[in-house]
């Protein structure tokens, strides 16, 4: 049976922890009815044994051969998930895991692209971050208003949830394979006409995250102007063409 959920998740250098995440996601979701979950792990180019860690905790795994960046595993895991609902959230469970049922909940009523907030009115942050990344981070998402049409409130939170139909299309047009990817796939959305739902969560912020602040900020900023110029010359809308132009798709 098709699994009623997948859940992808981005790895890299993961290995001592990836284990208590899946066991963590195991406990919460495991008891889904109507085809079960499914948890697929994407080593990006890992250097320790997350892949090895994560197969032997029950993981699906696919292994990047180099570190190509957060948005290119999740876009490998996407392209890769057989559930009618998918979801991808970190491998430091910034976000408490129970709180995916709510997402799936709200795919299976007929939202395609269901957006977790960290500005929605109802957020709960338990454990606060980093002063400096949380200055970075208001600064990328006023920056990421000139890729996108700007009501929304929180590109960057990372637990989304999409409809396959939904993952498939979006994820199969995106380019960009660093952190800026998620405001990729808010522009894609808008152009294809697919509604995006964002929802309150629950942050528990940690700091053994892989995000350098410097180098990473940078980065996501020349991204947003590569976004802005393939959105500029059609290079989206091409994309999505080859798509439906392609026999059996």
């Amino acid at each position: 049976m098709t699994p009623r959920l997948t859940v992808v998740v981005p790895a890299y250098n993961e290995a001592a922890r990836i284990a208590g995440t899946l066991t963590a996601l195991e406990a919460a979701l495991g008891g889904l009815d109507d085809g079960g979950l499914e948890l697929l792990v994407v080593d990006d180019g890992s250097t320790d044994l997350t892949a090895t860690a994560a197969e032997e905790a029950g993981a699906t795994v696919l292994r990047q051969g180099v570190n190509a960046g957060k948005g290119a595993a999740v876009r490998a895991g996407v392209l890769a998930s057989t559930g009618r609902t998918v979801v991808y959230t970190d491998a430091d469970l910034s976000y408490p895991p129970d709180q995916l049922v709510t997402l799936l909940e709200r795919v299976e009523g007929g939202a395609p692209f269901v957006a977790g907030s960290r500005k929605h009115v109802d957020t709960v942050t338990l454990i606060r971050g980093r002063r400096l990344r949380e200055v970075s981070g208001r600064v990328f998402n006023l920056l990421s208003r000139l890729v996108v049409l700007g009501r929304y409130r929180d590109t960057q939170c990372g637990l989304k949830a999409f409809s396959a139909e939904a993952a498939k299309e979006l994820f199969a047009c995106g380019q960009v394979d660093g952190f800026a990817f998620d405001v990729e796939l808010f522009l894609l959305a808008e152009r294809f006409g697919i509604p995006i739902v964002e929802v309150p969560v629950r942050v528990s912020n940690v700091s053994s995250s892989s995000v350098v602040v410097g180098r990473d900020s940078r980065r996501m900023v020349e991204d947003l102007a590569r976004i802005r110029r393939w959105a500029g010359d059609g290079t989206y809308e091409r994309r999505r063409a080859s798509l439906t132009s392609t026999p059996g798709s």
